[in-house]
């Protein structure tokens, strides 16, 4: 069987030749991370993609740094952009070049869970340049020696990304690095804990920075607010404030996206996820409403107040349709007061401008300047005609130009006080340049990418969390799970199976006869039905008799008491199954295909859904998952073909594959769903040392399937399952079979057991 995983066709084997790495495991997963490669990556991105692998390999830190980097670049490139295959592989070398190369695969594992909280390439490459400064600053030279240590804390950070990129933003992640640098730098212990978060400075700083709403948390809620309201799919790409130091950034869109803020402090009284849904609606009415114009022979300054005259149009559009987002945009809009701008000596036009936006927007705005209120009139004038557009505020903007430019426009110090509508992008959209130059970004509505039509035949890996029962928290993405069809063998093995067990088979048909639907169950008040309700149709003669509109429904009709029960059974297919008990003439790999090919005739009979599925793993990064039969098909040949070609190999990582028999067995339309695990063992990877961590992970897949509704149960074949398997399935949630050669006696019984 395994040997189906090995097998590389020619055109993989021409990539393959492309990627410089002699490990002899790639063997066994290349094929599948290309596939996925292919389905994310242009050309040139996969040949970035192999020369990154191969970067990655040379570096002499084994073969899991290499198995991460195939394995997570597709995720994280669906995240960010085919530049970071190059950055990430070049930072990767250049931390190779360091004493910190222990800290190159925590380095590489954090990277999905930041590319996917993070949201877009400047982001995760803020994230990166925050683990390359800590690393150059915490990584110290021994005084009086040419030999260096390595950072202290640089590894501990890592493996406390995912948690604190699910509590801070990227700014505060930032803050609260260099709050632990700053006052440790002298005392790497210290430094140790504090970035493992077991000092209670480190959380006392992070709790100081865990303010505002951040986006990652509400990235679904938002996209809704803009499909539900204004019909719009664009995607969001969120930024940092904390980065740029000259100019503070604002909300923008392009034909890349919307781009918001990636964390908004609450403000004028106002939440910050309302914050958020102004500053969408905002930018959805421009989309909607607002035209692209030349700016070349427009002046800066009346540029400024086209854009304040076009932002109030769309506004008054948006609050037509909307009228509750008035409030909205009143209570985050800045008051100035007339008379705050009078020094000759400072620029007053973007105060001016603000006054007028303000009395635009409200209607008891109060001001008695006669040119604001002229131009309010006139631009309420022309939105009642009802068919307002973008050239009409252009006009508009050049007259208020002309009508109020004074001399100290010009004045470098300008009044920037009570001025920032913080919810307004900025308008980039609403500019085209014939000649571009080094300030001016060209902007393309009509620009749009065609998705890549490459498809491959299999499916690519899926990715579970697992339990760190440690830190009381998930490790996202963490196990890597490819599934497939189960090969095929020869299905008269089956048959010979079931015809050596031919007694067994009849004692079981009698009891199905005993869980199959035997009761008749009346329904009644029907117009229609089989025979009459004779109670009904008294009480509707009384109903008639007595001038009152009887019930026509005075018939009844009868079903059986069905049952409504979805199986799955997940095989453990570890290498143990080749071992044979002691009195056993067969092993046990043997007996679970006769138990299995009898519990499969059982359910067949009875009618109730059910699937078959086997599992195995050779450390997180390649737990496979074979399906043998779907709730789709029959008991048939091809069925049974497959269960008699299957075989045993490497480890029992247990929890991903049951979190993957869930997704299945959660679709089923059933109102009772049974998971049957029949294991031999307890669950143990090569890659894991601690024996505790899967049982807790297994415990924990369990609980999840509980909150769904599903019922699970272990049929263990361990004489020592007594030790572990009620922390996992609890008291009456397994069976432990000592004889195992009654297996095929046992499994069918149990079952009925359960289901009746």
């Amino acid at each position: 069987m395994t040997d189906t995983f090995t097998e590389i066709s020619p055109k993989v084997q021409a990539y393959r030749d492309q990627l410089q790495c002699s490990f002899p495991q790639l063997n066994d997963v290349f094929a599948d991370c290309l596939e996925e490669a292919l389905t994310v990556f242009t050309e040139q991105g996969v040949k970035d993609y192999l020369s990154g692998a191969s970067m990655v390999c040379m570096i002499g830190r084994g073969f899991e740094p290499v198995l991460v980097y195939l394995e997570e670049l597709p995720q994280i490139v669906e995240h960010s952009d085919e530049t970071m295959l190059n950055i990430i592989s070049k930072c990767v070398w250049d931390m190779s070049r360091t004493p910190n190369g222990k800290a190159i695969l925590p380095f590489l594992q954090s990277l999905p869970e930041a590319a996917r909280r993070l949201g877009s390439t400047e982001q995760l490459q803020h994230y990166i340049d925050i683990v390359f400064d800590m690393m150059s600053k915490s990584t110290r030279s021994v005084h009086g020696f040419s030999d260096t240590i390595p950072s202290p804390g640089l590894a501990d950070f890592l493996n406390q990304s995912a948690y604190l990129l699910n509590q801070l933003s990227i700014e505060g992640i930032k803050n609260w690095v260099d709050y632990g640098l700053s006052n440790y730098h002298s005392h790497p212990e210290r430094q140790k804990d504090y970035f493992s978060l077991q000092s209670a400075d480190s959380r006392a700083i992070l709790q100081r920075e865990r303010h505002g709403t951040l986006f990652s948390d509400n990235e679904r809620k938002l996209s809704l607010y803009l499909k539900a309201l204004w019909q719009d799919k664009e995607h969001f790409v969120p930024y940092s404030e904390g980065w740029d130091e000259l100019r503070k950034p604002m909300p923008y869109y392009d034909s890349l996206g919307i781009r918001i803020p990636d964390v908004y402090d609450d403000s004028y009284g106002i939440k910050g996820i309302d914050r958020y849904r102004a500053t969408i609606a905002h930018i959805a009415a421009h989309r909607r409403w607002s035209e692209a114009m030349i700016a070349d022979n427009l002046s800066p300054f009346q540029r400024v107040a086209i854009e304040i005259f076009e932002d109030s149009r769309v506004e008054f559009l948006s609050i037509q349709e909307y009228p509750g987002l008035r409030n909205l945009f009143r209570a985050l809009h800045p008051i100035p007061y007339e008379g705050g701008c009078n020094d000759v000596h400072n620029s007053c036009l973007r105060y001016r401008l603000a006054m007028l936006s303000r009395g635009l927007l409200d209607p008891d705005h109060g001001y008695k300047d006669p040119v604001i209120l002229d131009f309010i009139e006139r631009f309420h004038e022309l939105m009642a005609q009802g068919n307002s557009n973008t050239k009409e505020m252009l006009q508009l903007g050049v007259s208020y130009i002309a009508k109020t430019k004074q001399a100290s426009d010009s004045f470098p110090k300008v009044i920037f006080e009570d001025t920032e509508v913080d919810y307004r992008d900025d308008n980039r959209h609403l500019w085209m340049f014939i000649e571009e130059g080094d300030e001016e970004e060209a902007f393309d509505d009509k620009r749009q990418f065609e998705r890549d039509e490459h498809e491959v035949d299999k499916l690519p890996p899926r990715h579970y969390p697992e339990w760190d029962y440690k830190s009381k928290t998930f490790r996202p993405d963490w196990v890597s799970l490819y599934e497939a069809l189960h090969p095929k063998g020869n299905p008269e093995d089956i048959n010979r199976i079931l015809a050596k067990h031919d007694r067994l088979a009849k004692q079981l048909k009698k009891l199905l006869e005993l869980l199959k639907p035997q009761q008749m169950v009346r329904i009644r008040y029907q117009e229609e039905g089989s025979e009459l309700d004779l109670d009904v149709a008294i009480r509707s003669i009384i109903d008639f008799k007595s001038g009152h509109t009887p019930d026509p429904r005075i018939n009844m009709s009868h079903r059986h008491d069905g049952r409504d029960v979805a199986v799955m059974l997940l095989l453990d297919l570890s290498a143990s199954l080749h071992e044979v008990p002691d009195g056993c003439t067969q092993s046990i790999l043997e007996l679970s295909r006769e138990a299995v090919s009898l519990l499969a005739l059982t359910i067949e009979q009875l009618n109730d859904p059910f699937a078959i599925a086997g599992f195995h793993s050779d450390t997180r990064h390649n737990v496979r998952y074979l399906h043998v039969k779907g709730y789709s098909e029959h008991w048939d040949d091809d069925v049974k073909a497959r269960l008699a070609a299957m075989e045993a190999g490497y480890s029992t990582r247990m929890g991903a594959p049951i979190r993957h028999a869930a997704h299945y067995l959660e679709s089923q339309p059933a109102e009772k769903k049974l998971l049957l695990i029949l294991t031999d063992g307890e669950p143990a990877d090569i890659d894991v040392t601690d024996e505790q961590l899967l049982i807790e992970d297994t415990r924990k897949a369990v609980e999840e399937l509980s909150s769904k509704n599903i019922y699970t149960h272990c049929i263990s074949l361990d004489k020592k399952a007594d030790e572990y398997i009620g922390d996992i399935f609890g008291k009456n949630g397994y069976t432990v079979i000592d004889h195992v050669e009654k297996l095929p006696e046992k499994l069918p019984q149990l079952f009925m057991s359960l289901t009746k």
